[in-house]
Formats: C-alpha cells, structure tokens, sequence
C-alpha cells in the first residue's frame, strides 16, 4: 500500500510519520510530476485551505486530484483538507473569498467555525466504526454545517459534525495526525484495501 500526502503547506509531516508508525509507505505530492507515481490513497492535511487551494490551482493539480478522487481514489482530509473536500463553504468575507476546491464532498463547511488560534481546543468523542473515544486536537477548525446524500455522519462534538464519511472520502475537523492514537488512520487504510 502507498498513500500519497499532499505536502504544499500545513502538517504533512505528521500525517507521514503516522503512516510509517503504521507501517505504510507514503510519498509527497509538491509538483504534478509527483502526483504521477502510483498511489493507493491521498492525504490532504490541515493547514491553510486558501494557501493550498490556490497552490493546487497554480500548480495545475487540481483537475487531476478532483478526477482521480471522483474515479474512487480513496482520500482523508483533515482541517484544511475538510473545507478543499466540501462543495459548499461558508464563513468567508469580500477580503477572504472562497479559494478553489476540490468539492467532491456533499456537505457545507463552516471555516474557522471555531474562532482563531485562541479557539483550539482538545477534546475525546466517540467515532462511528471506531471502538472507544479517540482524541480530537481542533486547531482554528471547521466543522460541517450540512451533510447531504451519502454523507454517513461518523463524530459529533457539541451538537457540531466533526467528522464524516461519503463513499471514498473520509473527513475530519480535527487533527488525529497530532495524537499518538493511530485508530482513526487505521480507520482509513481500511477505506483504502
């Protein structure tokens, strides 16, 4: 198994290293070139969804990811990588336009729905498919105001959608890359065989 990590901005890294824990090869995605290479799964990771958008959009990656992902490549967003998923996104102003997306989610996402960096906030809930309450490390996060059709809700934290499942997207408002619990990347690279 060889998941691909988008590495443009944001904490790639801690997705790689979960990966390895696990066992997994990975490999990053910086350039088209990179995402050539054959891959069983993609990582989109927290970050700046404005800074990544734009980067996938100037570096021509976005019309290969968004068709690789709609022909069944398996793919988990965290954060940043939620709101690059989500068709609709609100919580952006005339200063902060909506950057381009992938948008092959069917839900809406709230931005910043939980304030700026003093609005980070650790937590345990529990999540659909996972045995226990696994740790949640929101850091300025989203979180998913409306899910339609396929979307399975899989985590709820204060009446809040913190994560979700549709078909061959996984999504999370939280970051499990900052946790030394590897369930919830387990969870995935079972979407993923």
């Amino acid at each position: 198994m060889r998941i691909a990590v988008l590495a443009l901005q944001g904490a790639f890294l801690e997705h790689e290293m979960m990966l390895h824990k696990l066992g997994v090869d990975s490999f990053e995605v910086r350039q088209l070139q990179d995402w050539k290479q054959e891959k069983d799964g993609l990582i989109i990771p927290g970050g700046e969804s404005t800074t990544q958008g734009k980067l996938l959009h100037d570096l021509g990656l976005l019309d290969p990811v968004r068709k690789a992902i709609e022909d069944g490549l398996p793919v988990f967003g965290t954060c940043a990588g939620l709101i690059l998923l989500s068709r609709e996104v609100e919580g952006n102003s005339q200063s902060a336009p909506v950057p381009p997306r992938l948008g092959t989610m069917n839900m809406t996402a709230a931005r910043n729905a939980y304030g700026r960096q003093l609005g980070s906030f650790h937590t345990e809930a529990s999540f659909r498919g996972i045995e226990g309450d696994i740790p949640m490390t929101f850091i300025r996060a989203p979180y998913i105001k409306e899910a339609a059709g396929e979307v399975e809700i899989l985590s709820e934290v204060d009446g809040h959608i913190v994560a979700a499942r549709q078909r061959n997207h996984l999504v999370t408002a939280f970051h499990p890359e900052l946790d030394n619990d590897t369930r919830v990347h387990e969870y995935f690279l079972e979407m993923v065989k």
